[in-house]
Formats: structure tokens, C-alpha cells, sequence
């Protein structure tokens, strides 16, 4: 890989970054995760009260990127034909003919707003095209196109009116990502932005479909040493009970992480090395992704909630182990 390719990647990852901060603000490693995801070809999923910017995030996004948008919005009423679609019935003048009309799911950017307040149900009508690119309806099968890829916010699971994810959907979200509450400053800017009266910042398409096609197949092919691979590899199998010596996995981790977090780690690290211009995934790289791709695959017991221990306390203990 030349030394030219991996500069055009790296400018046109901070080129998409920067316009999309010219309306998020406080949000800079948010920005470079979700591209990260993004580009990687996975589903990122940003847990956050209401009102800390997680759809105005994702419309962003859409604008930015040159490709299709769509939004749903989950509520405890929405059915799964209102995701993937329904076969309607047209009168024609030689008789009925049955016509799909798709859903908003046949999209590149899907926005699943508040994904936690319908039924699970509902939520796992996104699972099959979250994972294989495609949507079965009745015996028919449809491709979606390349890039696909869902980017949902949900509220946090104190909050009214929410529903759990199902463990096999988490599973199909590349990162989860948390919104905190901007500092101070950033603060004052986002007045500054919104209710002070000024024009909002005019933002330009920074790339087409074909740019992050070629950009994920870039990625893809940079190369990873065998042992940063085996580190990974040493870090998901630490969550599993039955191949670990850590008595904190032993005595609150219900189910470890599958397969999908360690293709997730590898991938992710990939875009983040070749997006700060390097040649090569470093172990830094596999750490850093650790957190975002495997808290939310990793499921606890009671016993954990009782005792108030979170998956990335968890996390934190094995990679003291394998460091």
C-alpha cells in the first residue's frame, strides 16, 4: 500500500471529520467513532439522555456523506412492516397484482431513533439486514445496496417507556458509544451555534457512496501483524468463564463475547491506523477499540447488577491481564 493511498485516506477522513464539526461540537472522539464505524462497514449504537445531540448527529452524517437517508422512529407501537415494508394489492385491468412497496430500511444511512422504545418485536425486524445486507419479506429476498449501515440512539434503560435490546441484536452493532454531557465551553458554542441568532453553518457533501466503498476495501487490506491479531484474540477469550483465570469474569460474566466483537476490534483498528496515517495496526489500536466493540457483547448476571459492576470494569481487568 503506498505511501500516496494512505495519504488521500487520511485526508479525506479528517475532511469529512471537520465538516461534521462545524455543527457537533464537544463530540470530537464521538465523530471519529462513528466514521471509524462507518467506514468499517458496521452499526453503531449511541446510548445518551435525550436533548445530548444524538439524532442531530446522525442527520449530520447524512448531509456530509452524499448517499440515502432514512429515519425511523421507534415507538412501542411501530410494527415491522413500517421497517422493511408491505406487499400492497393493485387493481389492474387484467386483475390484482401484488406490488412490494419498500420500507425505509432499503437506505445506505438508516437512522433508528430511540431504537429502545418499540417492542422487541420490532427491533429484530433490522436484525437479518444489520448483519446479511439483505430483506426477506414473505418468500422474497432483496439485496440492499453497499454501504449499508444502521446508526441507531437509544435512552437509557432507567428512562420511561424503554424496552432491552435482544442480546442477538447488540451483538450486531459494531460500537456502542456513550453521549455524555458536553464541557463548559462546548457549551457556550452550541449557544452560540443554535439560539443566538446566527446562520447555520452550511455543510457540504464530502463523500459519495463509491468514496467509502473504496475507502472500507482500503482498510481491509492493510496489514496486521500475527501477534497484535493473537492480542485480540487473548482479550475476547478472557470473557469467557471457561478460558480465564479472572475471578471477576467467573463471578458476574453471564455469556462472553462472540466471534463478531474480535472481527469488529480487528476491522475498527484497521480505519483507525490507516486514518492516522499509518501502515500497520498497532496494539494501541486494539486497545483503544476494545471498549466501544466488546461492552456490549459482554452479558452479566444479577449478581453484577447487584454489586453495581459494569462490563468496562470488567474490560479494565482483563486488559491489565493481557498487557
Amino acid at each position: 500500500m503506498g505511501e500516496m493511498v494512505i495519504k488521500n485516506f487520511q485526508d479525506d477522513f479528517e475532511t469529512i471529520v471537520k465538516e461534521i464539526k462545524k455543527q457537533i461540537v464537544g463530540q470530537d472522539e464521538i465523530i471519529k467513532m462513528v466514521l471509524i464505524g462507518i467506514i468499517a462497514g458496521g452499526n453503531v449504537l449511541m446510548e445518551g439522555a435525550p436533548g445530548l445531540g444524538k439524532t442531530v448527529l446522525v442527520k449530520t452524517f447524512s448531509k456530509v456523506l452524499d448517499m440515502p437517508f432514512s429515519r425511523i422512529q421507534f415507538t412501542p407501537d411501530l410494527m415491522p412492516v413500517d421497517i422493511t415494508g408491505t406487499v400492497m394489492i393493485n387493481k389492474k385491468e387484467n386483475g390484482m397484482e401484488f406490488e412490494f412497496e419498500k420500507g425505509p430500511i432499503f437506505s445506505s444511512i438508516v437512522l433508528a431513533d430511540e431504537i429502545n422504545r418499540a417492542t422487541p418485536k420490532t427491533q429484530s425486524a433490522l436484525l437479518e439486514a444489520m448483519q446479511e445486507k439483505t430483506v426477506t419479506v414473505g418468500k422474497t429476498t432483496y439485496q440492499l445496496e453497499e454501504p449499508f449501515f444502521v446508526l441507531a440512539t437509544e435512552n437509557p434503560l432507567e428512562m420511561e417507556g424503554t424496552y432491552s435490546l435482544p442480546e442477538a441484536q447488540l451483538d450486531r452493532f459494531m460500537f456502542k458509544l456513550n453521549i455524555n454531557l458536553p464541557k463548559m465551553e462546548d457549551l457556550f458554542k452550541i449557544i452560540d451555534l443554535t439560539v443566538d441568532g446566527k446562520d447555520e453553518p452550511k455543510l457540504r457533501k464530502c463523500a459519495t457512496k463509491e468514496k467509502i466503498v473504496d475507502m472500507k476495501k482500503m482498510a481491509m487490506k492493510l496489514p496486521i501483524a500475527a501477534s497484535v491479531k493473537e492480542r485480540a484474540i487473548k482479550i475476547m477469550l478472557q470473557t469467557h468463564s471457561d478460558r480465564t483465570d479472572i475471578q471477576m469474569v467467573k463471578d458476574y460474566v453471564k455469556c462472553g463475547v462472540s466471534p463478531r466483537g474480535i472481527q469488529s476490534i480487528i476491522a475498527a483498528a484497521k480505519v483507525k491506523a490507516l486514518s492516522e496515517g499509518r501502515f500497520h495496526v498497532a496494539l494501541e489500536d486494539i486497545y483503544q477499540m476494545v471498549f466501544p466493540c466488546l461492552g456490549h457483547r459482554m452479558f452479566l448476571n444479577f449478581k453484577a447488577m447487584a454489586d453495581q459492576i459494569t462490563s468496562d470494569t470488567i474490560l479494565r481487568e482483563i486488559l491489565k491481564k493481557v498487557k
